[in-house]
């Protein structure tokens, strides 16, 4: 046997984060991966310009999966696989559902290829979060959080 070249650990980890949250349900209605990049004594808006699309983490753009028909915000969207944009605002976040898939970055994003848009409202919170990082609560709305923004996108199924 010969030796392997393995990787070291990326610098933005990719992750994953699901609805329904707990791991003990082993139904899940969407998920979402990601790479988690961090600040890094950096901050939020000099890392995602305002105005322009951004990947939604690090290295590949983030790929949402519906296990059923959904709403995205107040738009049907069916069953399937979409890559996740933003585009950051001063209020609010434009969030983008894109057919196009395995995507570098946002480097060949394609408005041709949205699906569905959702303007979310952006707050500011006391905590600050070092990692990019995406959650759901029990009310399938997805968090964004990443320095002191969090960001709120609600989901709900047909």
């Amino acid at each position: 046997m010969t030796a392997q070249n393995f990787s070291k650990l990326d610098k933005s980890p990719m992750d994953a984060a699901a609805f329904p949250t707990s791991y003990k349900d082993p139904n899940k209605k969407i998920k979402v991966v990601y790479s988690r990049p961090q600040l890094n004594n950096r901050e939020l808006y000099d890392l995602v310009p305002l105005g322009k699309v951004w990947r939604l983490g690090a290295n590949e753009s983030a790929e949402i999966t519906f296990y059923e028909d959904s709403h995205f915000g107040d738009t049907p969207v069916k069953a399937g696989t979409y890559s996740l944009f933003a585009i950051r605002g001063e209020k609010t976040w434009t969030m983008i559902l894109n057919k196009d898939l395995n995507a570098w970055g946002a480097y060949s994003y394609n408005p041709n290829q949205d699906v569905a848009r959702y303007n979310a409202i952006a707050s500011i919170d006391a905590e600050s979060i070092e990692a990019f990082s995406i959650a759901f609560d029990d009310q399938e709305t997805m968090y964004l959080a990443w320095g002191t923004t969090r960001v709120a996108v609600p989901f709900k199924r047909n």
